[in-house]
């Protein structure tokens, strides 16, 4: 079998791929349904709900789980990988929204009073989404749970190698 056959064959490549694409489209429909309004940024985009980042590492660790065994190296790396991941969105990314808040609120008195004095003084808007809640990092991580584990009963063929 060729290098590209076995690319786009590999679950452990496959399976988290899709659970961030399945999660990035529920992020986008529910913020459709929430805002009234349909917004392409909300696809691709960090941060709502649930929890895309989540999702993926949370798939990677299964499907390496189901592949190769949950007690092999695999599974191992791949749920320290998932726990820092997790962290990291609760944590980290998540003050960086707020600090952003921040920011933004005093980059607008700035602009506010610049530019009374002078029009070219403008900053530009910070990303406030970068960041999750517990609860869209817990609800990305079971679906991306979910996802491996239905991908396993339903495409058992992916998973004989």
């Amino acid at each position: 079998m060729n290098i590209f056959m076995q690319i786009i064959t590999n679950p452990v490549l496959i399976i988290p791929g899709c659970s961030w694409i399945i999660a990035q489209l529920i992020k986008g429909i529910i913020n459709a349904i929430v805002n009234k309004k349909f917004s392409l940024d909300r696809l691709f985009g960090d941060g709502g709900m649930p929890s895309g980042h989540s999702a993926t590492v949370t798939a990677l660790a299964v499907t390496g789980g189901l592949v190769n065994g949950f007690d092999s190296a695999t599974f191992g790396v791949a749920m320290i990988f998932a726990i820092i991941v997790m962290h990291d969105a609760l944590g980290v990314r998540r003050e960086t929204g707020k600090q952003a808040v921040s920011i933004i609120k005093i980059a607008e008195l700035l602009n506010d009073y610049f530019s009374e004095h002078d029009d070219k003084i403008k900053t530009d808007k910070l990303k406030v989404l970068v960041g999750h809640t517990p609860l869209q990092v817990v609800l990305g991580s079971v679906l991306g749970g979910v996802i491996a584990i239905a991908s396993y009963f339903l495409f058992p063929e992916l998973f004989l190698k």
